[in-house]
């Protein structure tokens, strides 16, 4: 019961951060700002540390290093995929594929979510508290990641708001499927390295530079360290 609790938990979060996000899409490049440092340092204190724990009993560093490395080329060549296979009058439709693209991704991401919850409480109770909360902290950010990325490429709020819904359902699912097989840790540990080289080439490469290119303010940079530096004291608090 308690792992449907939280489950649902992680529901109502991403649903509150992707309305916060919709209620102020007119400052929308300050949220950019803020997703940008949100998905990197999702991306670097919680996906890599969580990673090299799982999958230390039985792989190297250097091993979830190229994870991380074949997550990243997989996510870019997906994105000029989309480019090149659009036509190139198009602009808008283009677009708007690369920001479904990064919709999905983060919604893969929440499953996944969902799913190390579930995986979590099958270890022990302490251990599936310690990475609820974990979860918790940064689902707010998700639901503005996932609206933001829809919005920021011309998408409009009817979209917006169906990829956070499904953002929002996917970690229940993730948590729901749990209860019916068993992931080897060292399996999951790759999984969350490939996610993470997902998340730096979207901070990276399309929240950061969409975010300043129109709107070169000191305030926009702020926004991204700031978003840096909410998800770090966050997650260090929730694993504290």
């Amino acid at each position: 019961m308690t792992v449907v609790i939280i489950g649902l938990a992680t529901f109502v979060s991403t649903l509150l951060g992707g309305a916060f996000a919709l209620r102020h899409r007119d400052k929308l490049h300050l949220i950019l700002g803020f997703s940008a440092g949100a998905v990197i340092g999702v991306a670097f204190f919680d996906l890599l540390p969580e990673a090299m724990d799982l999958a230390n009993a039985s792989h190297r560093a250097s091993t979830v290093s190229l994870m991380i490395g074949a997550g990243f080329i997989a996510y870019l060549i997906l994105d000029r995929a989309v480019i090149l296979l659009s036509n190139g009058d198009e602009e808008h439709g283009v677009l708007q594929h690369r920001g479904t693209l990064g919709a999905a991704g983060l919604t893969m991401h929440s499953f996944l979510d969902g799913a190390v919850i579930g995986f979590a409480f099958q270890l022990s109770s302490a251990v599936g508290a310690i990475v609820s909360a974990a979860v918790l902290t940064h689902d707010f950010s998700d639901g503005i990641n996932t609206v933001s990325l829809i919005l920021k490429d011309d998408g409009n709020r009817r979209k917006a708001s169906l990829w956070l819904i499904a953002d929002a359902l996917a970690p229940v699912l993730g948590v729901f499927l749990t209860r019916f097989f068993i992931l080897p840790e060292d399996a999951l540990g790759d999984v969350l390295a490939i996610f993470c080289g997902f998340f730096i080439y979207i901070g990276a490469s399309e929240l950061l530079p969409e975010s300043y290119h129109a709107h070169p303010r000191v305030l926009t940079t702020v926004m991204t360290l700031l978003g840096v530096v909410v998800l770090f004291v966050a997650i260090q608090i929730a694993k504290g």
